[in-house]
């Protein structure tokens, strides 16, 4: 089946097999790897990409269903010019990444949380949605929390 990804801004015209995940797609035929694969059952989290805005797991969705439809992976974070985002630099300087698998899926449900409600450094209940949302087996999500609310709060600062 013929489609247009739409990933990261950058348009991918495929010919895919109508029961192919996003996952697999975003990975194999767009070679945008950030997107990892744990449990393939949409539990871990780690397969986590923004579709419209909203936090999808991609190994759930089939890449037919995001034909036309704006989709951002982890590569997608960084500013045009390569910088990394503010929830990037915030993971980095809390120490959120340890082994890295379960990284992309917590910054990618974090991004769409943030631009959702900027204000979500002042709701602990939705914070803790967010870090609950992904599974971890390194960090024991204590330095992910810290970043998240760093960038929340950096976010939140005026532009000097």
């Amino acid at each position: 089946m013929k489609i247009t990804l739409t990933v990261n801004g950058e348009e991918f015209p495929l010919d895919v097999e109508p029961r192919r995940i996003l996952a697999d797609v975003l990975r194999e035929d767009c070679r945008l790897t950030g997107t990892h694969l744990g449990c393939e059952h949409g539990v871990c989290g780690a397969c986590t990409v923004l579709v419209d805005g909203e936090a999808v797991r991609s190994c759930l969705m089939l890449a037919v269903q995001c034909d036309g439809r704006p989709v951002r992976t982890v590569e997608g974070l960084t500013s045009p010019d390569g910088e990394p985002s503010a929830l990037q630099r915030a993971f980095s300087a809390e120490h959120a990444l340890q082994c890295g698998f379960c990284t992309p899926g917590f910054l990618m449900a974090a991004a769409g949380a943030l631009e959702a409600d900027p204000t979500l450094a002042d709701h602990p209940e939705r914070m803790e949605h967010i870090v609950g949302s992904n599974v971890c087996r390194c960090t024991g999500y204590e330095p992910i929390r810290r970043a998240i609310m760093r960038a929340a709060q950096e976010l939140q600062q005026p532009a000097t």
